[in-house]
């Protein structure tokens, strides 16, 4: 197919026809006989051409510039129509290059559906684009590029411009979309209009983005707004340039302020929940020459209706926490950044500072509310740090690592609460949850609460995943070293419920042996499962992991392993497995790496498992599953027999000994005389100091007690009862006779034997010495044959039974 353009000298417009870039020339464009690979039509002139294949669309672009003079001559204002007509179908740009005073200013207005302003690279979804330059003098200046079904309404420039349409070679477009109207100076380098009519946000730049914004100029953006809509600004990115003089700002004039212009650094919250149309104005400064910088800005307006609880706030009282951050964001943040199509949801601490994402920090109380329609979009990420660098002042401290009430009372759903314990290299963590206790998650032993703890052990070199964890299982206590990370997660709105039994504590404790000692005391009726930690990845090299099970005195736990090897291969060292009861003289078991693990095996006792990892070689990781159950403990019936047996044999034994005991009692104990104290001792003989002879006086009356209480250390290796206190034992050398003696004093017995007359007066004694003894026998069956010598002895009572013995002795 031929094609023909003329083209009017008076509309000064040039069509330039001409390869498109990196293609290869297999289409080519025929005038008449001739062959070319461009063409240019100028004003004037009228041109006839063909294309030397059926799909030039794949090989050309085309040009369309018109230049329309304001300086010299009177400006076409209107709209402004595509020309010329009959083109080819190629793709196609189409300028209007306007030359204009900048004592004048020009007015771009652009028919509905508007314009929307996009990133340098990002296309528009019809391919339909706008481009406007801003020319003042030689200077050019990139206001934006927009595409269409967007909120721009009009784009008011100082001095001349040059405005660009790309067209796709299939678009069946037929106007430009907008028209040029003359307006008196705007004083600035441009102002660019958004009409935002109900809920929506807008996403602007300044120009030349993401390039500087030119020094010293001065830019506005004007919102038209419904006055029952609420409007909000965030800066998204932005940078700033080294100022010699003024100084980079924000101004806004908001209706109805009493301090307009208002203004702001770029650092600074910008203002939200604004009621109806405002303006926002852009300033540089005058920029160091050898070293400008960049200011550059990319913001957002959010519009939303007002709320209806927009007056009610919430009160946060954070002035008693210590290291603590409360953040309050939207759901999957910050990872997941939301569409500009969402909804968006505010959180103002104070009516005019809302952002999507609001921080509170620990000592201070805050009051604050929300332009949200759906709550249910926010979350809630709160972080306390705790730490101890001596363990002497920390040591006996407990803190609870409970959510705080402040936070659950928010309407808003708690994400994540995380916990940072620090401590230096000889101090240790211990958690402890003594009534919920904890149960560890995988597969087969899944938790199905509201929230769980992840807990991660971390040091410079290494980081420890110790595990996930939730209430309700049989782990007690976990002991850590290094720095500790425990992060609390909620599934689900069940949390608020559940949160208030939480009763997870921590402590500070004295270093421990190994990396993580976990002690567990599971349910008598459950089976309970333990894993090592890192599962995922494998226990790090060298690190040492211990379990210590509590088994009650009346049950038998059962320990098996989940698999029959460690499963790895030690590049340095031994990877071992430990297991030992808790009590005097068990065994320990041990396995290496190259061992099968031990079969299932009953314990008694509370026992220890410990598990010691190697540097394995590549590929190889030490991940290890063992289960714990319970039983009560069945007693054998030859164990009852044979105790039964054993305490008869010790019961006969122990009345055989105390028969003889108490038959030998009989034969050779007599009763020991006490002395007492009540009745007069003094020696006879000395008639003026003692009256009454022996046999009428009490001085010789002794109270009985057992011998026991004389002999009772004699007693003490026969039965075992406690001896009582006795007096050193010193052999007797005297006379034995048939009954162990209770000698008197030595002195005593020296004056004896020398006296052959019993009626003659024994010496006198001194006054420490007055008191005499006598020592009353138990008749025995032997003394039954020495009647009458007793009978003698009875009637003279005044001589000392000792003396009589002593005379017998004599006699015999």
């Amino acid at each position: 197919a031929s094609f023909t353009i003329s083209l009017h000298k008076v509309d000064n417009t040039t069509v330039t026809i001409k390869l498109r870039p990196h293609v290869s020339p297999s289409c080519r464009i025929r005038i008449k006989n001739v062959i070319r690979s461009d063409l240019k039509i100028k004003p004037g002139e009228n041109v006839t051409f063909t294309f030397t294949c059926s799909t030039p669309e794949k090989y050309f672009i085309m040009e369309i510039q018109k230049n329309i003079d304001c300086v010299s001559g009177p400006c076409p204002f209107g709209d402004v129509h595509l020309y010329p007509p009959g083109l080819p179908r190629l793709n196609r740009t189409y300028i209007w290059d306007v030359k204009a005073s900048t004592k004048a200013g020009l007015e771009l207005k652009f028919s509905t559906p508007w314009l929307r302003q996009i990133e340098p690279g990002e296309t528009c979804p019809d391919s339909i684009s706008y481009n406007i330059n801003s020319c003042i003098d030689k200077a050019t200046v990139n206001i934006g590029t927009f595409c269409r079904n967007g909120s721009v309404s009009r784009v008011k420039l100082l001095g001349g411009v040059v405005m660009s349409l790309h067209l796709p070679w299939h678009s069946l477009l037929t106007t430009s979309g907008f028209n040029i109207a003359n307006r008196a100076s705007i004083k600035r380098l441009c102002i660019i209009e958004s009409t935002l009519k109900g809920e929506s946000s807008v996403t602007l730049m300044s120009p030349n983005y993401p390039l500087g914004f030119p020094e010293d100029e001065l830019m506005t953006w004007q919102f038209v707004i419904p006055s029952s809509m609420r409007a909000s600004v965030f800066f998204h990115n932005y940078s700033l340039s080294n100022c010699e003089r003024k100084e980079e700002r924000v101004e806004y004039y908001i209706p109805g302020s009493p301090s307009n212009p208002e203004v702001f650094k770029l650092s600074d919250s910008q203002p939200a929940n604004i009621a109806g149309s405002f303006n926002m104005s852009l300033q540089g400064c005058d920029q160091d020459a050898q070293n400008p910088g960049i200011l550059r800005l990319l913001f957002r307006v959010v519009v939303q209706p007002p709320q209806v609880d927009e007056n009610v706030t919430h009160l946060v009282d954070l002035s008693k926490e210590k290291n603590m951050t409360v953040t309050i964001h939207w759901e999957g943040w910050p990872s997941r950044i939301p569409l500009m199509s969402e909804p968006m949801c505010l959180i103002c601490k104070d009516p005019r500072t809302c952002d999507r994402v609001l921080t509170l920090a620990s000592g201070a109380v805050y009051r604050i509310s929300f332009l949200c329609k759906d709550l249910s979009r926010l979350r809630i990420t709160a972080e306390k740090g705790i730490g101890c660098m001596d363990i002497r002042w920390c040591q006996r401290k407990i803190y609870s690592l409970s959510v705080p009430k402040v936070i659950t009372r928010l309407p808003i759903q708690l994400h994540k609460f995380i916990w940072r314990l620090l401590a230096t290299d000889l101090i240790s963590v211990e958690i402890t949850s003594p009534s919920l206790k904890l149960q560890q998650h995988f597969p087969e032993q899944r938790c199905n609460t509201s929230y769980s703890y992840s807990i991660v052990s971390a040091t410079p070199e290494t980081q420890l995943n110790v595990g996930v964890f939730c209430p309700g299982g049989s782990i007690e206590k976990i002991q850590m070293r290094n720095n500790i990370t425990i992060s609390l997660k909620t599934f689900g709105k069940g949390f608020i419920n559940e949160s208030i039994s939480q009763d997870l504590k921590m402590s500070f404790v004295p270093h421990i042996k190994d990396e993580c000692t976990f002690t567990v005391s599971p349910n008598p009726k459950a089976k309970v499962y333990l894993q090592t930690p890192n599962w995922s990845y494998g226990l790090p090299p060298y690190v040492s992991i211990s379990w210590f099970i509590v088994v009650p005195s009346k049950q038998t736990a059962r320990l098996g392993f989940s698999q029959d090897r460690m499963g790895i291969s030690c590049e340095t060292g031994r990877a071992y497995v430990n297991i030992k009861e808790e009590t005097l003289g068990a065994e320990e078991t041990v396995r290496r790496e190259d061992e099968l693990l031990p079969q299932p095996r009953d314990m008694h006792h509370s026992f220890w498992v410990n598990i010691s990892n190697c540097k394995p070689v590549d590929k190889t990781q030490l991940t290890l599953q063992f289960w714990v159950t319970f039983a009560d403990k069945q007693i054998d019936l030859g164990i009852i027999l044979a105790v039964v047996a054993g305490a008869g044999v010790l019961t006969a034994i122990g009345l055989t000994v105390c028969c003889v005991k108490k038959k030998k009692k009989k034969i050779q104990n007599p009763m020991v005389g006490v002395y007492n104290a009540n009745v007069n001792t003094q020696m006879p003989g000395k008639k003026a100091l003692f009256g009454r002879g022996r046999q009428n006086n009490e001085s010789h009356v002794y109270a009985v007690i057992d011998d026991t209480m004389v002999y009772g250390h004699l007693l003490k290796e026969s039965n075992g009862s406690v001896a009582p206190e006795v007096d050193v034992y010193r052999p007797f050398d005297g006379p034995i006779g048939s009954l162990p003696p209770s000698p008197p004093p030595f002195s005593f017995r020296k004056d004896i034997k020398h006296s052959s007359n019993t009626e003659e007066e024994p010496p006198p004694l001194t006054d420490t010495d007055q008191d005499t003894y006598t020592f009353a026998h138990q008749k025995s069956r032997q003394s039954k044959d020495n009647g009458d010598a007793n009978e003698k002895a009875k009637g003279d009572t005044s001589l000392p039974l000792l003396e009589n013995k002593e005379q017998d002795g004599l006699v015999e």
